[in-house]
């Protein structure tokens, strides 16, 4: 090999070496300020997305608008913390207590939070879009036009939630306990209501369209000015001789079942 070849070889590979090295500065540099940030105190507008921060204890804290996305908070302590527009979406809240927090307007898309605790919360315009939050309790929330839609909720509480107008449309909902919850205009349409518990409510303006009714609860509920109910849905709910159906339907000469226990 000539010397000029061997000279034009030693130059290529010393700048291959100098992009490789300015590359992994960059990582470097990159990845740096990433994993500080998870270090940061909290407060209203940090950002602590995709950090792993289980089992942290923030009751009474102002979080508001903090970014969570994408970050472990599994068996944490929320409770009573101002957290309103706070960004969970995707993140896992297993177990984790929100109990009295204010989260409205806070963004739970495609969370993940079996047990997690949300009761007398504020989830007022909260969006739960195709979260799994099977088995929570959000006894006595207030979540008024909140967004259920495409949610995993079997066998959650809502008992005395304040559910006006919320969207549970396509939601999962099998057993799910809506005892002295206020309901008028919820948007149940083609969820999943399968046994669960819909006694003695009013159901003014709720739609039921396509909604699956099987041995769904509903003695003593007025059901007068729901929309979208059908007597095939009525015919395999569980209803008593106070029921109020809207008018051109009836309950059947038996209803299916008797009230279950859990």
């Amino acid at each position: 090999m000539e010397d000029h070849e061997f000279v034009w070889i030693r130059a290529s590979s010393l700048a291959v070496g100098r992009r490789i090295m300015g590359g992994l500065t960059l990582l470097i540099l990159c990845a740096g300020p990433a994993a500080a940030k998870c270090q940061d105190a909290p407060g209203p507008g940090a950002d602590w997305s995709g950090c792993s921060k289980a089992r942290l204890v923030l009751t009474g804290e102002d979080l508001t608008g903090t970014i969570f996305q994408r970050s472990l908070l599994t068996l944490s302590d929320f409770a009573s913390s101002k957290m309103a527009e706070a960004n969970l979406s995707e993140t896992e809240v297993s177990r984790t207590r929100f109990e009295g927090a204010d989260l409205s307007r806070a963004d739970f898309t495609k969370a993940l939070g079996w047990r997690a605790n949300f009761g007398q919360a504020n989830l007022t315009g909260t969006v739960f879009v195709s979260s799994d939050m099977s088995r929570s309790n959000f006894a006595q929330a207030k979540a008024a036009g909140a967004n259920f839609n495409k949610a995993e909720l079997n066998r959650s509480d809502f008992s005395g939630a304040d559910l006006t107008g919320a969207n549970l449309a396509k939601a999962e909902l099998a057993r799910v306990l809506f005892q002295s919850a206020k309901v008028t205009g919820v948007d149940f349409s083609y969820s999943n209501l399968s046994r669960a518990r819909l006694n003695g409510l009013d159901l003014q303006g709720a739609n039921f369209s396509g909604t699956y009714m099987f041995l769904a609860q509903i003695g003593g509920s007025d059901l007068s000015r729901a929309v979208g109910l059908t007597q095939a849905q009525v015919d395999i709910a569980c209803g008593t001789a106070q029921t109020k159906l809207p008018e051109g339907l009836s309950g059947p000469k038996s209803w299916p079942c008797k009230e279950e226990e859990e």
